[in-house]
């Protein structure tokens, strides 16, 4: 059986380097076998992935950015478990775009995070979700992304 590790070799996903906090907070906090990862932003090789969805950036980008934050949750819980074989599976992922009012296509958006997740961890990667437009996100972000795993025993 392939491990999810490997199958992130084996699709060619690389993992950026999780990110810090920023402020004074944990990046991920375990719970029993719940493994709860605070919100990160959209970042990418040239730093923090901005704009506004419905004015300056779309679908599209949105999905990129919030794959990307997805990438970083998979980072951070690489760094704290040790491996993403630890995980059992993705219990939720609540997505925010920053967007104009009135956008209401930030489900589409949030895809780019829950599709990955499902590609790197199949059926365990299947979780619930909220996909939030908002008003502004710290650093002007794009997306941010916030996440509970299930850790196996």
């Amino acid at each position: 059986m392939v491990g999810t590790d490997e199958r992130c070799q084996r699709l060619g996903i690389q993992l950026p380097v999780p990110p810090s906090s920023g402020g004074n907070y944990l990046s991920a906090k375990a719970v029993g076998r719940m493994l709860y990862l605070a919100g990160v932003i959209s970042t990418g090789a040239d730093g923090v992935i901005t704009g506004t969805l419905g004015a300056n950036r779309t679908i599209e980008e949105g999905y990129a950015a919030a794959r990307a934050c997805a990438l970083s949750q998979l980072a951070v819980i690489r760094a704290t478990l040790g491996s993403l074989n630890a995980v059992k599976g993705v219990v939720t992922v609540n997505g925010y775009v920053n967007s104009v009012a009135g956008f209401a296509d930030s489900p589409k958006v949030i895809d780019g995070a829950s599709d990955l997740l499902v590609e790197i961890f199949g059926e365990a990667g299947r979780h619930v979700r909220a996909a939030i437009g908002v008003a502004a996100l710290p650093r002007n972000a794009l997306v941010e992304l916030q996440m509970t795993v299930e850790v196996q025993e």
